[in-house]
């Protein structure tokens, strides 16, 4: 039978793309089977991981441990290194035999590349760089009215509708939008990394796992180029996702830019294992380059220390940074809205007092 998007009733399991990259699962694909299990228990639905690759299978029970009730392994030599031709011709293939109701991927470079490829081929909608999901109505009624402004006590809402919720920031960040695709399917998102939890590991769920190899043909004529050579650069990125103490700088330092910026590496340096973030002014006036940034258009963060340097916490960047696990805010202006989070705050020149902190730490450390 033809692959028919419109027809569905045909359609059923949520399904996540697993990224891999010289044989090693990207952390994104955790969170991404950590929110699909979520996903998949609202439905009633069964979570299997796609892992594309050459000789792949010996990862492919790890995905399990986060969730996954099977993984689909595509083994090809073609697929050792990503191409656009390869990876999308066999993403699609299983797609149109196995017909999932959707297909999440990772807002990373490749899940950017492959997942609007994949959708066109497939008939489809995408929503990509999504910030948060949800099938069932309840919940999704429950997150609107938590984290929005709406006033919902006349809004009459379809509770039996089951198509997937996918919210993502709009107009630069100063809107959210949630966005359905009721007519055809798989529904497809790609998901910011950073953004969804990773649940604990589970060994037991990993031995449980179900590993279907799938049978890959790939002929010449899909192909339109041809990997000679992969040579990385030698760029250092900024890591904020995996960073354990994150400080950020925002317009609070404008008087003296390269002064503040200066203040915040010494006070990550003397944390230890921390980085320079920083919000979109900064990043929009060119102090700081786009890796650095933290919020809705830039990256969400988790860390365990979240320490905001003049900024004053604007709700794009509170987005990004809010659920960290302990927040400190220095401020000149005691109404900034970046208190209202904060566990800790501190009214005053940041100039004055991120050296006072640089020197506490020290102490502190010198006293253990």
């Amino acid at each position: 039978m033809a692959f028919n998007s419109s027809d569905i009733a045909a359609f059923k399991d949520i399904w996540v793309f697993c990224e891999q990259r010289e044989g090693k699962l990207m952390n994104t694909d955790f969170e991404l089977i950590s929110e699909g299990r979520k996903l998949a228990d609202e439905r009633g639905a069964k979570l299997v991981g796609v892992l594309l690759g050459d000789n792949v299978e010996g990862i492919a029970k790890e995905l399990g441990g986060y969730g996954a009730d099977k993984v689909i392994v595509c083994n090809h030599p073609e697929l050792k290194v990503y191409t656009t031709d390869a990876y999308a011709k066999v993403l699609c293939d299983v797609a149109m035999d196995k017909k999932p109701e959707v297909i999440l991927l990772g807002a990373t470079n490749i899940g950017r590349d492959l997942g609007p490829r994949c959708a066109a081929r497939l008939r489809t909608g995408l929503t990509a760089d999504c910030t948060h999901l949800d099938i069932d109505m309840d919940n999704y009624v429950d997150f609107l009215e938590k984290s929005s402004t709406l006033d919902l006590s006349n809004t009459k809402f379809d509770m039996e509708d089951v198509n997937l919720k996918q919210t993502r920031p709009a107009f630069g960040g100063h809107l959210m939008a949630t966005i359905i695709c009721p007519r055809f399917r798989p529904c497809m998102s790609t998901v910011r990394p950073g953004v969804m939890k990773k649940v604990p590991f589970d060994q037991a769920k990993a031995d449980a796992c179900e590993i279907e190899m799938y049978p890959v043909t790939i002929e010449k004529s899909d192909l339109k180029t041809e990997v000679l050579e992969v040579v990385k650069e030698a760029k250092q990125l900024v890591d904020l996702i995996g960073a354990e103490v994150i400080v950020s700088v925002g317009r609070g330092i404008s008087k003296d830019v390269e002064g503040g910026i200066e203040l915040a590496h010494q006070l990550a340096d003397a944390f230890g294992n921390a980085v320079v973030g920083g919000s979109r002014a900064t990043i929009d006036s060119g102090w700081l380059s786009a890796d650095h940034q933290v919020g809705q258009t830039g990256k969400t963060v988790h860390p365990k220390i979240y320490v905001a340097l003049g900024i004053s916490g604007a709700i794009q960047h509170k987005a990004g940074m809010q659920d960290s696990e302990l927040i400190i805010a220095v401020n000149k202006n005691e109404h900034a809205p970046i208190f209202d989070i904060a566990d800790y705050g501190i009214v005053g020149d940041l100039f004055k007092v991120v050296p006072m902190l640089v020197e506490a730490i020290k102490e502190a450390k010198e006293s253990k």
